[in-house]
């Protein structure tokens, strides 16, 4: 068979505005966006941040983690210079 889907499945194909927001989030910081373009519609600027967060729940665990290694106790503040 040639990739069809079991019944009752549909695919859609991916939004033109998702493939660009996509594409945009992969390859710079939303900030950034933010601050080289003076007007982003609200719907653009929703999709871009949506993209930007890590999809898997590797990536999730790895960017949520607090515990870096940097922490001394001892330290004032408990962080090292």
């Amino acid at each position: 068979a040639l990739g069809l889907l079991p019944l009752g499945k549909i695919q859609s194909p991916e939004s033109l505005l998702d493939i660009a927001a996509r594409e945009v989030a992969e390859k710079w910081p939303f900030q950034q966006v933010e601050e080289r373009f003076e007007r982003i519609p609200e719907p653009v600027q929703r999709r871009i941040v949506y993209w930007s967060f890590p999809r898997s729940e590797r990536e999730i665990c790895m960017y949520s983690s607090f515990n870096t290694g940097a922490e001394d106790p001892a330290a004032p503040g408990g962080v090292t210079a």
